[in-house]
């Protein structure tokens, strides 16, 4: 007996094979540094924490979470993108999610049928390129290119691709390049996926971690965005809350609508306790974003001034929290990772695992 198809066929998770080195080289007594994987280091408000504890103390609010979320909740996200981005959303516009990274996983799943085309930037989050494959679709890739400021140039898809399309991914600002968007080019993709029918889907984790000054907009700030459009957002880095797994769904109904479908199969909701530190992250005092920000600007600060003093070409990250720079000369992306992780005991992540454009970066 052997596994399904779809199981064989996904090459293993690279931060997976990297956690395993990592340990084997701690177990042998290295101290190894590890810079690889984008998970915040900073601590969330105590706040969160005690609205967590007031939910696990409290009987009433163990068993299941509910499929759709709670109401306060959900509230908590209409409040937060209203306040925020100056959306307005209804309760048809938003799903609560087990993480972004379910949502994304999931949507494919509620969108795409055997065969059916997702485009996918190239560099890009590996969720976007093997996702579809769990569906059952395919995919095709645009670029991203430095001279473009790592925005792609939709007219370049060829038509024939993108009357294909069921799906487009964006992600900004962007992993890994640092890489923001306007809304002027939002409003690019939204005309881009209307005329050609396609689900735009905006990956969102990192727009309330950005840096000088720069405020990250929503896609949904495109008033033609709601008959189009569904984003993902996440608390796992605005809110430091990576491994708690919450997120959020926003947009279309009828996209939504099908996602929540799918998610009534596979999960039960997520657990009050999280629920109620979840919502009061969304809804509590937001004055400590700023300060914590101001740390990670500082680190990236400090990495692209050494950088620049070894002579290494590097992105400019008005968001996220990666630092993307051209390898040193002579160096594949995976040659350069390897005798890093091995000679300096330093664990990066090698540019071409997001993709052909990602080869020759770091």
């Amino acid at each position: 007996m052997k596994p399904a198809q779809r199981a064989q066929n996904l090459p293993p998770l690279f931060f997976a094979a990297l956690g395993k080195r990592v340990a084997e080289l701690r177990a042998q007594g290295i101290d190894v540094i590890t810079l690889d994987a984008g998970s915040p280091d900073l601590p969330p408000d105590p706040r969160m924490i005690e609205a967590l504890k007031r939910g696990a103390d409290d009987p009433t609010q163990h068993g299941y979470g509910g499929y759709a979320g709670q109401p306060y909740l959900r509230r908590a996200i209409i409040d937060y993108y209203g306040r925020r981005f100056g959306v307005e959303l209804d309760n048809r516009e938003l799903l609560p999610l087990l993480g972004s990274k379910e949502g994304l996983a999931n949507i494919h799943l509620a969108w795409l049928d055997p065969g059916d085309l997702s485009l996918v930037p190239d560099p890009g989050y590996s969720s976007y390129l093997y996702a579809p494959l769990l569906a059952g679709g395919r995919v095709e890739t645009f670029d991203l290119l430095p001279e473009r400021g790592w925005l792609p140039n939709l007219a370049d898809i060829p038509t024939a691709s993108a009357k294909a399309a069921r799906m487009l991914w964006l992600n900004y600002p962007n992993n890994p390049t640092g890489a923001v968007a306007t809304l002027e080019f939002f409003t690019e993709a939204v005309d881009f996926c209307r005329q050609f029918d396609i689900l735009l889907c905006h990956d969102a984790p990192y727009s309330d971690l950005t840096y000088d000054g720069y405020i990250a907009p929503s896609v949904l700030q495109i008033p033609e965005a709601k008959t189009i459009a569904i984003e993902f957002n996440s608390l796992s880095k605005t809110y430091s809350l990576a491994g708690w797994r919450v997120g959020m769904a926003v947009g279309w109904d009828v996209a939504i609508e099908a996602l929540a479908a799918i998610k009534t199969q596979i999960d039960s909701g997520l657990a009050k306790p999280i629920q109620m530190m979840a919502a009061d992250a969304l809804t509590g005092d937001q004055s400590w974003l700023e300060p914590r920000n101001a740390i990670y600007q500082a680190r990236r600060d400090l990495c692209l001034a050494t950088f620049r003093r070894l002579g290494l070409e590097t992105a400019y990250p008005k968001g996220g929290i990666y630092i993307w720079f051209r390898n040193p000369p002579g160096y594949s992306s995976m040659d350069f990772h390897t005798r890093l992780l091995e000679e300096a005991h330093v664990a990066l992540t090698p540019g071409s695992i997001y993709g052909r454009n990602g080869e020759g970066w770091t």
